[in-house]
């Protein structure tokens, strides 16, 4: 079976998890560096654009704001509009060849694929999740839990997803979140009615779903000479 390397970044700042995941996107076009990469992490809040974001017209804070709150900015590559990143969410990196048998060169199957690891991993915790039709990510209650934007070159992925776990969902009030006009966003504690959410157990939980969806074999990786914790027993 194809393996899946898992690397947990741990907490990282945006800009070095997005150099982190050039690198090895970068390398596995050249067609040398790792295999199937999912890089696991948490950030220091952030809100990025992405290539739907035309100029920001949907980040309602200013630069002003968005520095009182310890926000920081980037505009990147991935598909889709404006989203936030931060403490008590799972952003989720796979860097996957798509030519390479059990894949597909379809980005639209990808996409749904990814969404069905997130309603997957969800259904797994107790929360009932479901795709919203012509929209990308994944809605509880009619509420957004997931938020999806990828990149791709010569079929080799970048950028994904992120899930809130317990997520401070007040940031999501800086911005048009996705740019889809009156979307609620929610989080995994809000749905259970739980503080107790254990982001280890949804961090395993994701990685087993991944691995099953994808038919990759899951392992715990190592990158750029940084030794990982151990993923957290399924």
């Amino acid at each position: 079976m194809r393996e899946l390397s898992v690397v947990d970044l741990g907490v990282m700042p945006y800009a070095e998890a997005l150099e982190v995941q050039r690198g090895i996107a970068h390398d596995r076009v050249a067609g040398s560096g790792l295999d199937d990469v999912l890089l696991l992490v948490e950030h220091p809040p952030v809100i990025t654009l992405g290539r739907s974001s035309k100029s920001g017209q949907h980040l309602t804070a200013s630069r002003e704001l968005l520095a009182a709150r310890g926000v920081e900015l980037f505009e990147v590559e991935r598909g889709g509009d404006v989203t936030f990143h931060g403490p008590g969410q799972i952003v989720g990196y796979p860097i996957l060849d798509l030519k390479r048998a059990p894949l597909r060169r379809d980005l639209h199957w990808y996409l749904r694929q990814l969404e069905a690891v997130l309603i997957d991993t969800l259904g797994r915790l107790g929360v009932v999740a479901e795709r919203r039709d012509g929209l990308t990510g994944v809605w509880a209650n009619g509420r957004k839990i997931a938020s999806i934007g990828v990149h791709a070159r010569d079929w080799v992925t970048w950028h994904g997803f992120a899930l809130n776990v317990t997520t401070d969902l007040t940031f999501f009030d800086l911005m048009v979140p996705c740019g889809i006009s009156g979307v609620e966003m929610t989080s995994i504690a809000r749905e259970l009615s739980s503080g107790d959410v254990e982001v280890g157990e949804v961090r395993s939980t994701i990685v087993d779903a991944f691995a099953t969806r994808f038919g990759l074999k899951a392992t715990r990786g190592e990158i750029h000479g940084l030794r990982l914790p151990a993923l957290s027993p399924r």
